[in-house]
């Protein structure tokens, strides 16, 4: 069946055109099933049997073994793995063998939790009482929820701003609390499972409060080293679930690169690829006249409700009943909205979907023909993930995965290897990022007065460096007893657990007064400057002013033929030097402080085919941003030997700069939006040529460290990403970025690869001299 699909997509493709790269096919995995544990309920097993399941998989027993016995856990198996059975089983056993037992499940999108409570709601089992709280819950079933259900179904944003802070009226619910569940945890990282990491410290603190120490059980996607992400991501030592013993149908993984289009050019002439969304929207058209259950991943909301504008545009040409039978899925919809489409794609009704990453999660859609994901989805375990909602149901399927116009997606196309064999990554947070931390201590130190013992979960020594910071400002108090909250207003609201923690500037429509959304300050003068193009579910605004005194950008809604994309001037320094490496020839590679001084002067019009209309001059503040990066430098004579000369040097270093951060997720579990970079031909600090890649958030997130303790397969990665794209001097899948603030130039693709052929030839020798923690 999935061959036969991969046929009909390839005769889909215009005569002369060969965008098929690799094919891989996946063999099917036979399911290992075992009986029930002694100590699962007759009541529990009844109900599980009641819904189709006769008998568990293996590591579903595993799991549920370990949470029983009081052991905190993560399983971490692929999709369609039953995960939710391994965490109800011994969290449902609980509360039916004490009625007065409560239990909370977290998860990281609405969608998912609603899923997963409808899922035991069906089991209905007497005295259970599962109920939402999360933004659509109405107020009367909050106020029910609090005083009533003993498993509730909420996600951290709830935890952090409707519970926590208010944990004196949920006193029963926590003097009860038995299990914790932290569902598809491998999607909290950054600077966002920084700020959970923290808040279920948080959760721990209040439930021993109120006598309570529950047990956590943590279900993620396929990780590196599970447990001790598990265990830093939850704070209390996890063992770890990995055999997985549930059924899996064969699946064709083919990897596709869409063609260069010969009559337009890009950016300074740059050659132009077919878009991921366009060549999506045709391979979905002929899976659907197929009669295949097609499932589309697209990155962007806009990109998602285009995909199936398009795909339904084609279908109207050959059949007309079939437009009705595509449509978008995003997480802008109402929850009516979302469920019906769940509902439609999972019994039929609906063949195609193109869906952002909100159906990725969990959500139990059984049965797909097909999937297609349209441009690499910023980790591995994201990757399999949807690719696992192909043959859910253990027949065959077709996995297709389209490269964007990128060095990352450009790189994997290249080296199936790279996508296809290697070990999924480890998530990265950093809890002890003081910019993280600080707003978490003020929250907690609101909900409970902050003491000695308290420090440890919290860091230790770095915490306390911060609880003395806050106290200095004004922001805590110092007592004998602890740290205390000086203000009557609580701090929660001003944290924004998934940016940065500082006051967000708030994006609203200038005629309606309507609040549309909100933009991270540090993000607010690229994305919401005077006259940029704001899109919010799929609709287009123009931003009439930005005010940064009272965080607020006034935009009217206007969909114009152009995109805006802002011109900065960007500076780096080094704050501290805490590793550095000194390689033969003169190669040094370092780790530590910098910070990041930018400054948005002008932003561009510019048409869908890259064609510049103008240049608009803005009269906008510096920003400083204190981070962490790692950095490289090459001196003149080893420059000189790659046959560079010193006109050559600034754009081989900036192209080497750009591929490089188009080529970090691959390593550091990260967004390219998630990270900057500087290059120079001669940096004050260091005084050589230089190539900075720095994280993009106050105080780092983790990237930075990632990079540098893989730097050699990283740099190796970047160089042949650039020697691998077919253009003749530069292009957005290589060496061009998006994000650019001086507009791709200069660049000199030959020239990134001589830099980086130079820099590995170095670093591959055993350095001369290594330093760890020196300030400069």
């Amino acid at each position: 069946m999935s061959r036969h699909l991969l046929d009909r997509v390839l005769a889909g493709v215009p005569h002369g055109e060969n965008p098929l790269r690799h094919v891989r096919e996946l063999p099917a995995r036979p399911a290992a099933e075992v009986d029930w544990p002694s100590w699962a309920p007759a009541e529990l097993v009844a109900a599980f049997g009641s819904c189709g399941v006769s008998r568990p998989w293996a590591h579903q027993v595993e799991a549920a073994t370990h949470a029983w016995e009081g052991r905190h856990v993560v399983i971490a198996t692929g999709t369609a793995s039953g995960k939710s059975l391994a965490y109800q089983l011994p969290v449902l056993g609980g509360l039916l063998a004490d009625r007065r037992a409560t239990a909370l499940y977290l998860s990281p999108t609405k969608a998912l939790g609603a899923d997963q409570l409808r899922a035991v709601s069906a089991l209905a089992l007497d005295g259970v009482r599962p109920a939402p709280f999360d933004g659509d819950t109405p107020m009367p079933e909050r106020d029910w929820a609090r005083a009533n259900a003993r498993w509730l179904f909420t996600n951290p944003d709830m935890l952090h701003r409707g519970i926590l802070p208010a944990h004196a009226r949920w006193a029963t619910f926590f003097r009860r609390l038995a299990y914790v569940v932290v569902d598809e945890c491998h999607g909290y990282r950054g600077v966002f499972g920084s700020h959970v990491a923290l808040l279920l410290r948080r959760l721990r603190r209040v439930a021993a409060k109120y006598g309570a120490d529950p047990v956590f059980v943590l279900a993620s996607a396929t990780v590196s080293d599970p447990a001790s992400s598990a265990s830093r991501l939850a704070g209390v030592p996890c063992v770890a679930v990995t055999e997985d013993a549930s059924p899996q149908g064969a699946r064709t993984v083919a990897l596709w690169e869409p063609p260069l289009l010969p009559e337009l050019s890009g950016e300074n002439g740059a050659p132009v690829r077919r878009s991921a969304g366009a060549e999506t929207a045709r391979i979905m058209t002929d899976l659907v006249v197929e009669g295949a259950r097609t499932l589309a991943f697209v990155r962007s909301r806009r990109g998602a409700e285009l995909t199936a504008l398009t795909a339904r545009h084609a279908l109207a040409e050959v059949d007309p009943s079939l437009p009705a039978r595509v449509a978008a899925y995003r997480a802008g919809f109402l929850p009516e909205e979302r469920r019906a489409l769940e509902r439609s794609l999972a019994d039929g009704t609906l063949l195609g979907v193109a869906s952002t990453n909100a159906l990725e999660l969990g959500v139990d859609i059984a049965g797909l023909d097909a999937v297609v994901v349209a441009g690499y989805p910023g980790t591995l375990a994201s990757f399999w993930q949807q690719a696992g909602r192909a043959g859910r149901a253990g027949d065959s399927a077709l996995v297709v995965f389209v490269a964007q116009d990128n060095p990352l997606d450009t790189y994997l196309v290249h080296n199936p290897s790279a996508m296809l064999d290697k070990p999924v990554e480890a998530t990265v947070i950093d809890p002890a990022n003081p910019y993280v931390l600080a707003p978490q201590l003020a929250c907690a130190a609101m909900e409970l007065p902050l003491t000695d013992s308290c420090l440890p979960a919290f860091g230790g020594a770095v915490a306390r460096r911060v609880l003395e910071d806050l106290t200095a400002d004004g922001v805590l108090r110092r007592r004998p007893t602890g740290w205390y909250w000086t203000s009557r207003e609580r701090p929660h609201a001003s944290v924004d657990i998934r940016g940065s923690g500082g006051d967000q500037v708030a994006v609203v429509e200038a005629d309606s007064g309507r609040l549309l959304g909100t933009v991270d300050p540090g993000a607010a003068f690229t994305t919401v400057h005077s006259g940029a193009v704001y899109l919010h579910q799929g609709t287009s605004y123009v931003v009439d002013d930005l005010d940064l005194s009272t965080g607020l950008a006034m935009v009217h809604r206007e969909d114009p033929e152009w995109s805006t994309s802002p011109r900065e001037q960007v500076d780096i320094s080094v704050l501290s030097v805490e590793e550095e490496a000194c390689w033969p020839g003169g190669v040094t590679v370092s780790l530590g402080a910098v910070a990041v001084t930018s400054h948005v002067v002008a932003y561009l019009r510019k048409l869908p085919s890259g064609q510049v209309l103008d240049q608009v001059p803005l009269d906008l503040p510096e920003q400083t941003l204190n981070t962490r990066a790692v950095w490289y430098t090459v001196p003149d004579e080893l420059l000189a030997a790659a046959e560079l000369t010193k006109h050559e040097v600034p754009g081989a270093l900036h192209a080497a700069e750009h591929a490089a951060i188009g080529l970090l997720p691959l390593f550091a579990t990260c967004d390219r939006w998630d990270i900057g970079g500087v290059s120079t031909a001669l940096h004050p600090d260091t005084g050589e040529a230089t190539v900075f890649v720095h994280d993009g958030h106050p105080g780092g997130a983790g990237f930075a460290d990632r990079a540098h303790a893989a730097l050699v397969p990283w740099l190796t990665a970047t160089r042949d990403a650039i020697a691998a794209c077919e253009c003749p001097s530069g292009c957005p899948s290589c060496v061009q970025s998006p994000k650019c603030g001086n507009g791709n130039e200069p660049l000199n693709k030959e020239g990134a690869i001589r830099v980086l052929t130079t820099v590995l030839g170095a670093v591959t020798e055993s350095p001369e001299e290594s330093r760890t923690s020196r300030a400069s």
